[in-house]
C-alpha cells in the first residue's frame, strides 16, 4: 500500500519555537514522517505579511529549519524545504486567486480578526490572499491530509473548495485533502497567565518557554510561574490553573501520569515542584538547543540539506503546475 502524503508548514516569525508549538504540533511531525510521505516547509513567503528586517528574517528562516531537524524532523525520511525555493507556490496561488470570490476570501475569520485589530488601511493585501497561497501550498503536492490546529480548519475548507472548483471547471487534477485536526499532546498554557494558551503574541515572554532558552532562563521562568494560594500539588483546572498547567507539562515530557506526579509531590511545597518541572523541561530541550546551535554554526551544510528538499519539492510541484497550465489553455 502506498504511503499517504502529508503536508505541513510553519512560519519563521520568531527566533525560537516554544513549548506549545513543540507539544502541539512539531513532535507529531516527527511521528508522521515514519509512516507517511511527509512534506514539511518553512513558509517564509507567508511571513512577509508581517514587516520584518531582512537580516532578521533570513536568520529566522535558517533557525526554524535547524530547530525542526533538531527536534527530529529527518531530511532523509521526509521532504524538508523552504517555501520560496519552489516558485510554483506563487504561480499556483495566482491561478487560485482567479477562481476565488472576493467575498469568499473576506469571510476568512483570521483575516477579519487581524484586519479589525489593525484597521483596513493598515492591512496588506497579502494578509487577505494568505489563505489562497496556503491552498496552493497544499494542492501543489497532492496532499492526502494536512495536520493543522483547529484555528486552521476554515483555511483547509477553502483549499478543498478551490481544488474541487478547479477540478469540475477545468480538469480533475487536484487531490482533495482532508484536514487532520491535531489533538495536542498536551494543552500548554502561559506560565504567567495559566488560563491563556502559551503564545508568542503574549504581552510578556516571561510565561513562554522557548526551545532555545538557556537552562538558567527556563529555570527562572518556572520558579516565577503563577500558582495559587494553596500548598497542594493537585490537578484542578478551574481552581488551580497554574499548578494544573505545570502538572500537564511534567506529564507530557516525563511520560508519568498526573496522578503519579501528584503522589510524588504529596506533602512537598510548590518550590520543589516548580524546580522538578523545570528539570524535566531542561532535560528535554537541552539536546534540541545544542543540535540547533551545531546546525547554525555550519549554515552551508544546513542550506545544502534544504536545497536537496527543494529539489524534490520542485519536481512534484512543477508537475502539478504543468498540468494546471495545460488545463487552463496556457501555452
Amino acid at each position: 500500500m502506498s504511503k499517504k502524503r502529508v503536508l505541513s508548514g510553519i512560519q519563521p516569525t520568531h527566533d525560537s519555537f516554544h513549548l506549545g508549538n513543540y507539544l502541539g504540533a512539531l513532535k507529531q511531525w516527527v511521528q508522521l514522517q515514519e509512516d507517511n510521505d511527509a512534506f514539511y516547509c518553512v513558509v517564509d513567503l507567508h511571513a512577509l505579511t508581517i514587516e520584518t528586517d531582512p537580516k532578521v528574517l533570513q536568520k529566522r528562516i535558517l533557525l526554524s529549519a535547524a530547530q525542526l531537524i533538531a527536534i527530529g524532523v529527518d531530511p532523509s525520511k521526509c521532504t524538508l524545504f523552504i517555501q520560496s525555493h519552489v516558485p510554483a507556490h506563487n504561480q499556483l496561488a495566482w491561478v487560485l486567486e482567479c477562481i476565488t470570490g472576493f467575498g469568499e476570501a473576506g469571510r476568512m475569520t483570521q483575516f477579519k480578526d487581524k484586519s479589525q485589530k489593525g484597521g483596513a488601511d493598515r492591512t496588506n493585501v497579502g494578509l487577505f490572499t494568505y489563505p489562497i497561497l496556503q491552498a496552493a501550498d497544499i494542492l501543489l503536492y497532492q496532499a492526502d491530509f494536512v495536520p493543522v490546529g483547529e484555528d486552521q480548519r476554515q483555511h483547509i475548507e477553502l483549499t478543498r473548495d478551490l481544488g474541487q472548483r478547479f477540478n469540475s471547471k477545468y480538469k480533475e487534477i487536484f487531490n482533495i485533502p482532508q484536514a487532520q485536526i491535531i489533538k495536542s499532546l498536551a494543552k500548554i498554557n502561559d506560565l504567567q497567565e495559566p488560563t491563556a494558551k502559551m503564545s508568542k503574541s503574549a504581552a510578556s515572554m516571561s510565561g513562554v518557554i522557548e526551545l532555545l532558552d538557556a537552562p538558567e532562563i527556563t529555570l527562572k521562568k518556572f520558579k516565577s510561574s503563577v500558582t495559587d494560594d494553596g500548598k497542594e500539588v493537585k490537578f484542578d483546572e478551574k481552581g488551580k490553573p497554574g499548578i494544573s498547567n505545570l502538572l500537564t507539562i511534567h506529564s507530557a515530557l516525563s511520560g508519568k501520569s498526573i496522578e503519579a506526579i501528584e503522589n510524588e509531590f504529596a506533602g512537598k511545597g510548590y518550590g520543589d515542584f516548580k524546580s522538578a518541572v523545570a528539570e524535566v523541561v531542561i532535560a528535554e530541550l537541552e539536546p534540541i538547543r545544542d543540535r540547533t546551535k551545531q546546525l547554525m554554526d555550519d549554515p552551508a551544510e544546513l542550506v545544502s540539506l534544504l536545497s536537496t528538499g527543494a529539489k524534490k519539492a520542485n519536481e512534484v510541484a512543477s508537475n502539478t503546475l504543468k498540468e494546471v497550465y495545460a488545463a487552463l489553455g496556457l501555452i
